[in-house]
């Protein structure tokens, strides 16, 4: 427990570094284009992710990446801790993410991620949150950039998924582009709300694209739900 705690505060001292670096350095550039701003965050995930694996031994496998499309879609994933956040962005930019707009008052992280073009709602007013992802994320698609939905709301703990709301699948639907559905099991790893890693393999599942032709977002919320939680309990025996 000692060693894990080290490491853990290992790692967390290089993770505040790079947040901070990276922060400032777009704020500072905050003139650049918005590709260019995506990009020179994802560069820090990317560090962070090196970071993970030389402190905590973490290590990260991917399979489907050949069904990733070569034009914009909705990013559909489950949510589990705050490492998706980070390696998501990085593997399918240019992308942006739909988060909650109070992130966005937070000194220099916060300021640093409304630069990176987020979809920033406000959960307690749902009818125009999704107003609002269904025009900018619409907006986002037209210019090329893919957009990231957690279609549970909030984090669930490794093994289980909560719920998944529509308004990803409303959004694929209005913007007539497929949804792609990932699953990961990082909670084993890198838990929510807790100090600790442990060491392991964080897998990521990409699905193939779902194409929204003649679905309901209802329809489509479901099968991507079905697809993910399916992925999951293929991980879990995996690991038995």
């Amino acid at each position: 427990m000692l060693i894990q705690l080290f490491k853990a505060a290992l790692f967390y001292m290089g993770y505040v570094v790079l947040i901070a670096i990276n922060s400032i350095a777009c704020c500072l550039l905050f003139f650049l284009p918005l590709t260019n701003r995506q990009r020179l965050g994802t560069l820090s995930s990317r560090l962070m992710m090196n970071w993970l694996k030389l402190t905590c031994n973490i290590r990260i496998v991917v399979t489907g990446l050949q069904n990733i499309p070569d034009k914009p879609c909705v990013v559909v994933s489950n949510h589990q801790s705050s490492w998706e956040t980070f390696y998501l962005q990085r593997l399918l930019k240019p992308a942006s993410v739909i988060v909650k707009r109070e992130l966005l008052w937070m000194p220099l992280f916060g300021w640093a991620l409304a630069l990176s073009g987020p979809i920033a709602i406000r959960r307690s007013h749902p009818v125009a949150a999704l107003r609002q992802v269904l025009k900018q994320g619409r907006n986002c698609i037209n210019k090329g950039s893919n957009v990231i939905v957690y279609p549970e709301g909030s984090r669930s703990p490794a093994g289980t998924l909560k719920p998944y709301k529509a308004s990803a699948a409303a959004l694929a639907v209005a913007a007539q582009v497929p949804i792609l559905p990932i699953a990961h099991d990082a909670g084993n790893c890198w838990p929510a709300h807790r100090f600790i890693k442990h060491a392991g393999t964080i897998t990521v599942r990409i699905g193939e694209p779902i194409e929204t032709h003649s679905h309901s977002p209802k329809e489509l919320t479901s099968m991507a739900q079905v697809w993910c939680s399916s992925a999951l309990r293929a991980d879990a025996l995996s690991d038995i």
